[in-house]
């Protein structure tokens, strides 16, 4: 494999090893472990943004690409979830809403593409300027990263051994929660979208 040709994709791949090892990290209780975790979880979200930087300067973007991407985001994501939940820091609602999200959207977007058409780009599966806004316009995109990326650190900080911020500032809680709960609707808003024009894939 040309590893230059398919820079994008190796970013999008590494990313989810890079988050298995922040979240292996959370299983250590020690300050260390957490703050190594924290930074570790920073920088797997840094490379979801990479890849595609990547994909644009040096003309790689694919369908396989996009498959990669989406496929990147929903492993870190859930994981991230779910080990949160099992850590009990927040509901196991989190998860499951997570979950049921990302096979009901990727099970339509897997038709659609074979179909010929992509989650995002010029041969996105959204007709509708609503649909587009919500699924593809770079407002909606980073306003989810944001919220997703601030909740997960915030956890990481609050919860760090040592440190136990949600027992001695809990206004600090109150938010991270706050923003978790932000970051889960939006990935529900951003799948209604796609189920709503999903349609027109089995007529």
């Amino acid at each position: 494999m040309n590893v230059k040709d398919n820079l994008a994709n190796i970013v999008s791949i590494a990313r989810i090893f890079v988050a298995y090892a922040a979240i292996a990290l959370l299983f250590v209780h020690t300050t260390w472990a957490y703050l190594l975790a924290f930074v570790l979880t920073a920088i797997a979200f840094a490379m979801d943004g990479l890849d595609g930087y990547l994909a644009r300067k040096f003309n790689q973007s694919s369908e396989w690409g996009s498959v990669l991407d989406i496929l990147g985001d929903r492993i870190v994501e859930v994981s991230y979830w779910t080990v949160f939940a099992v850590l009990g820091w927040i509901s196991i609602i989190f998860p499951l809403i997570c979950v049921a999200r990302a096979f009901t959207t990727d099970g339509i977007r897997s038709v659609a593409l074979s179909k010929g058409m992509t989650a995002f780009g010029e041969k996105s599966m959204q007709s509708t300027a609503w649909g587009k806004f919500i699924c593809a316009s770079r407002f909606m995109r980073i306003s989810y990263a944001v919220a997703k990326v601030a909740a997960f650190m915030l956890l990481i900080v609050v919860y760090t051994p040592g440190i136990e911020l949600w027992k001695g500032l809990p206004v600090l809680h109150t938010i991270t929660m706050a923003l978790a709960w932000i970051a889960i609707i939006f990935c529900v808003v951003r799948a209604i979208p796609v189920v709503a024009e999903s349609g027109k894939l089995f007529k």
